[in-house]
């Protein structure tokens, strides 16, 4: 799925800022095909790319047999991540997306 950056936030994520990021908020990474990959909690598989300036490219894969707790804390870690990477709120990104729906573009 492919998620906005705010305008002027994508700079930093340029260069290794992404992974550099991602370690701080999620642990280790390994980068593959030019994404960067790591697993955290509940989520088995999570890539990231860095698209454009503008644009995040993110894949993931949960543990569907994981605990409340672990899916919780993960969503958290996610959620984190998100909003450092983007620049954006988990309710902002919601609205971007539901937006894009309705326009076709996803």
């Amino acid at each position: 799925m492919e998620f906005d950056i705010k305008k002027g936030h994508g700079a930093s994520l340029e260069g290794d800022g992404l992974k550099k990021l991602m370690e701080e908020k999620l642990g280790p990474v390994r980068e593959e095909n030019g994404a960067y990959v790591t697993s955290f909690g509940a989520t088995k598989r999570f890539e990231v790319k860095l698209l454009s300036k503008t644009l995040l490219s993110v894949v993931s894969e949960s543990d569907k047999d994981a605990s409340n707790e672990a899916m919780m804390e993960s969503n958290k870690k996610y959620n984190t991540f998100m909003e450092a990477a983007t620049g954006f709120s988990a309710k902002e990104r919601s609205k971007r997306l539901q937006k894009k729906a309705k326009e076709g573009k996803l």
